[in-house]
């Protein structure tokens, strides 16, 4: 009979910070975002940028621990996790999240943190909103509500701003009725 065994190991992550152009007395506002699938760190960085208001926050874009190369550009891109020991990597993941935020604000101050999370970042915005905080805002384009969060015992989330492309097939409007259904029936 074949024993499954996992063996906790450390992985060195990555993640980019650009400092506000000014920081209030109580610390810099942090924007931490999480990329889609196949992207990595710089793609994030370059849309937070866009937000109107960004350069006033400290900007991170943390890039996923599980890196591999882009078949079509070749470039190192990566992947939040997959379905194998899921619940594994979702804690090495939001262990990641806590650290990274920490060492920012330790650096940066505490001012406001607001996570935001493209495609299948977006799960891990609100995994980090839900088990990072506390934070007082989430933005979620283009990724659906995770089952571990939208099933969690006691739910606390800020603010949050749900969008979805009006083409999109991944993410449809279907999906965001859903999700919107299951955060109204939580109260939030």
């Amino acid at each position: 009979m074949v024993e499954i065994r996992t063996l906790s190991t450390a992985t060195t992550g990555r993640y980019l910070v650009e400092p506000a152009v000014s920081a209030s007395a109580g610390g810099s506002s942090l924007l931490v975002g999480f990329h889609g699938y196949g992207q990595h760190a710089e793609h994030l960085l370059q849309d937070l940028r866009r937000i109107p208001g960004a350069a006033g926050w400290t900007l991170v874009a943390i890039q996923a621990l599980h890196r591999f190369y882009s078949p079509k550009t070749h470039e190192v891109v990566g992947s939040w996790m997959t379905s194998q020991d899921r619940e594994l990597a979702i804690e090495d993941n939001l262990a990641y999240v806590e650290r990274v935020v920490a060492e920012v604000r330790g650096e940066r101050g505490s001012g406001r943190l607001v996570f935001v999370g493209f495609s299948q970042g977006a799960a891990m915005a609100w995994r980090a909103a839900a088990r990072c905080g506390p934070c007082q805002g989430l933005i979620i384009l283009g990724g659906d509500l995770p089952r571990d969060v939208a099933e969690a015992p006691s739910l606390t989330l800020p603010p949050l701003l749900i969008g979805c492309g009006e083409r999109d097939t991944f993410y449809t409007a279907l999906q965001l009725e859903k999700d919107l259904a299951v955060l109204e029936s939580r109260g939030l």
